[in-house]
């Protein structure tokens, strides 16, 4: 009876912890006129369906955090240039989307 109450709760808790799969998306902010960058960015209510959109083309269920992230925070993985050409704001900005299964 023991062997099988354990089976069940190792059962339990390995379902509960796929179901608990996060993951940390960082994307670069790219203004494209339609204002979705600015709502990502700002973390506005409007964000949110980008980034419930974003989530489920990766097979998530839902995004639960979305925000601006400093290109300093991100270690090693964006390289700094030494000349913005890209000519308009927002160019160098990088989004963190928090997507959960």
């Amino acid at each position: 009876m023991r062997p099988l109450l354990l089976l069940c709760a190792i059962t339990l808790c390995s379902a509960t912890l796929a179901r608990a799969d996060s993951r940390v998306f960082i994307i670069a902010n790219q203004p494209d006129g339609y204002g979705v960058d600015k709502c990502l960015a700002d973390g506005e209510k409007c964000g949110s369906y980008a980034a419930q959109t974003y989530c489920r083309t990766r097979d998530f269920a839902r995004a639960t955090d979305y925000r601006r992230v400093d290109p300093a925070d991100i270690t090693g993985a964006v390289p700094v240039s030494t000349g913005d050409h890209c000519g308009r704001q927002g160019c160098g900005d990088y989004v963190a989307i928090t997507c959960q299964r």
